[in-house]
């Protein structure tokens, strides 16, 4: 972020919507939108170009989909947070993105905070754990337990590590939980980094879904919703 300004890429198909969305977003304190396209190709082209800290992508568009689009920004981009916008919320999709390295997945249905709301999350390094993420991560967890995975899991965290896991999943900031845990913010990047290597995940979602498969993050799951419509 520069000068603590965020920008923002939109990539959406539907012009009213994706129009309507940058004029909603160019009205907040501290976001800028540099780039508005109408398809996941003219998006990547534009990437060349330009930067962006979030990129905001529907799931299904002409062309290439939002999917292949996530994993080559991903790939290309690892500094450039994902957040997926879609009247889709089926929850073996939204896990298999998750896989895939998308910081927020956001209905089409719910209400612009929500989304302002994410934007500030993933900006500082958090999860963005509304209700439809959630209940991927559980569809995923309840996956593991029907098919015997989660106690083929070697759980070699140790407990401050765990410690810090569950302050990811309470949605903490690396400032707060350096606070919490008594470390300095580059101490907890560094614990961070190093769970991401000793478990052989790539991402904070990743330590997540350990986390929820291990039961070490304690919390009650969500009432559970329709596959297909929330």
């Amino acid at each position: 972020m520069a000068n603590g300004s965020i920008s923002i890429a939109i990539a959406d198909d539907h012009t009213l919507f994706r129009k309507s969305l940058k004029g909603y977003l160019s009205q907040q304190k501290s976001i800028e939108v540099v780039i508005e396209a109408s398809n996941a190709v003219e998006l990547i082209n534009e990437l060349k170009n330009k930067t962006a800290d979030i990129v905001l992508l529907d799931i299904f568009m002409p062309e290439l989909n939002g999917d292949e689009a996530v994993k080559i920004i991903r790939a290309q981009y690892p500094d450039i947070k994902v957040i997926i916008l879609s009247m889709y919320t089926d929850l073996a999709m939204v896990n298999d993105l998750i896989d895939t390295g998308i910081h927020a997945y956001i209905s089409k249905a719910d209400e612009p905070e929500q989304l302002l709301q994410a934007i500030r999350s993933v900006c500082e390094n958090r999860i963005y754990k509304n209700k439809i993420f959630t209940e991927a991560l559980y569809w995923n967890r309840q996956l593991n337990v029907k098919y015997g995975n989660i106690g083929k899991v070697n759980n070699s965290l140790e407990d401050r590590e765990k410690k810090i896991l569950q302050l990811l999943w309470e949605e903490k900031s690396n400032k707060e939980i350096a606070d919490e845990v008594f470390l300095s913010v580059r101490s907890i990047e560094k614990i961070r980094q190093s769970m991401k290597e000793k478990l052989g995940v790539k991402s904070t979602i990743g330590l997540i879904k350990y986390g929820l498969n291990t039961k070490i993050i304690g919390v009650d799951a969500p009432k559970a919703t329709t596959m297909s419509s929330w």
